[in-house]
């Protein structure tokens, strides 16, 4: 089950890393914009918003890849940045879009869970 755990949480850690990129260095491109859909006329205002918002992917990313790597805390801290996520996922699906729900909180979860029933 732990490696079942770390496997889930390193694909959370990857995905938030992949939103960081998106968000931070590619947010005026077509592909992101398909897959975030902003609303027409605020891509140019929310880019350094959404710069802002991918830094914080990446330390919740770097965070998770941390709780993998850690011997002496790495549950706690797989609790903890898990947890930060799926909050970050409930949030953004009832103030932005509820597919962040889907994409953020239930992979995060699904770790979360494989984690407590691995301890």
């Amino acid at each position: 089950m732990h490696l079942i755990s770390s496997i889930l949480v390193a694909l959370v850690a990857i995905e938030h890393s992949l939103i960081m990129v998106a968000e931070m260095w590619f947010w005026r491109t077509p592909w992101v914009m398909e897959r975030f859909r902003p609303k027409p006329g605020t891509v140019e205002c929310p880019a350094v918003y959404a710069a802002n918002q991918g830094l914080y992917n990446g330390f919740l990313a770097a965070g998770l890849f941390w709780s993998i790597l850690s011997n002496a805390h790495g549950l706690e801290l797989k609790i903890f940045f898990l947890v930060c996520v799926i909050v970050a996922g409930i949030y953004g699906a009832v103030t932005v879009k509820p597919q962040i729900l889907l994409v953020q909180s239930v992979p995060a979860g699904l770790a979360l869970a494989t984690t407590l029933l691995g301890r």
